[in-house]
């Protein structure tokens, strides 16, 4: 009798622990970018915390190889060839209007406050208008401050930048260039070193953070600006279906650590990095300088155009007064630690 017992005792217990794994939701994560990238870095400690929180029912399958380049990074997350994965919305262009205004020159220092400033906007404003329709928005962030950086020559003016060829990341800062007169390219930033060591291009435009992450040991001088000649609009991102079949209980988990929670993670990622890569390039022998007040200017007086323009587009879109939303914005970046 006490045999039976034992017996049926652990089947039960063999049935139950064997529906816990069963039931276990594994995610499978891309990321186009190398493994030690921030972006990298900040999407799994991400999946660690969902781990944790879920007390393991959730888990990250982080794939060895990128599902998608990062301009097909949106359409794959949507289409279900991976689960989870962030892209940049400007490698698109023209697709996604209302972001834009997370890219515009001066927003600031810290990919932390600008990350959880825009998160804010994005949740009052944007997400209702649905313009990420397709894919379950986790969380939208930014880098750190966009910095003109180049091989051959100090960048002291718009003239000076003028007489280089730049690879650019998209978005408001390819509308800026044209505006500018400059010569630049838009390509992902994992192209970026074939580009400069092949000498197709003189330089890039990217925050502190990318000369150490893409080894661009090439780079001799950098122009900054206050608060960054540009930034740009990420969004992290999961399948809606693959979220949709979660239980109330891990939805919760993700919804918690959504929003701001996922934005600080990788912004606080990013401001760190920045600051090692600001101690690299000194022993990599980078000059800096810091743009005058007429090189600000000259950038400034051709960006309120394009900032016209995007009020209009955002309008048409939906975007009640866009005008008011980006001096919120600014507003909150200055609130936000």
């Amino acid at each position: 009798m006490k045999l039976r017992l034992l017996v049926a005792a652990a089947l039960s217990s063999s049935a139950f622990f064997g529906g816990v794994a069963s039931a276990q939701t594994v995610f499978s994560v891309s990321s186009w970018v190398p493994p030690t990238h921030t972006l990298s870095m900040a999407q799994k400690a991400w999946c660690d915390q969902l781990e944790k929180d879920s007390a393991g029912r959730m888990k990250c399958n982080i794939l060895p190889k990128a599902v998608a380049a990062a301009p097909g990074t949106f359409d794959a997350v949507r289409d279900g060839l991976a689960d989870i994965s962030f892209t940049v919305d400007g490698y698109t262009p023209g697709r996604f209007i209302n972001t834009q205004v997370a890219e515009f020159p001066f927003l600031g220092n810290s990919a932390t406050a600008t990350s959880v400033a825009y998160q804010r906007i994005y949740s009052k404003y944007f997400a209702p208008l649905g313009e990420h329709r397709g894919v379950k928005v986790l969380s939208v962030f930014t880098h750190g401050p966009g910095i003109i950086f180049n091989a051959k020559q100090p960048v002291t003016s718009a003239a000076e930048a003028s007489k280089l060829k730049f690879r650019i990341g998209g978005g408001n800062i390819n509308e800026l260039s044209k505006a500018m007169g400059w010569n630049t390219t838009l390509k992902p930033a994992p192209e970026s070193f074939e580009l400069l060591s092949t000498g197709v291009m003189d330089g890039t435009f990217f925050p502190d953070e990318s000369i150490a992450s893409f080894r661009l040991s090439m780079i001799k001088h950098a122009t900054t600006f206050p608060g960054g000649l540009y930034n740009t609009s990420f969004v992290f991102m999961m399948n809606p279906a693959k979220y949709d079949a979660l239980s109330a209980q891990d939805k919760a988990v993700v919804d918690k650590l959504s929003g701001e929670v996922a934005a600080r993670t990788f912004g606080e990622g990013w401001d760190k990095v920045d600051a090692a890569s600001r101690e690299l390039q000194k022993t990599q022998g980078v000059a800096r300088v810091q743009a005058d007040d007429a090189f600000v200017k000259a950038v400034a007086a051709k960006q309120g155009e394009l900032e016209d323009k995007w009020a209009a587009a955002a309008s048409a879109k939906g975007l009640k007064d866009p005008k008011a939303v980006l001096a919120e914005f600014r507003a909150e970046i200055a609130k936000a630690k």
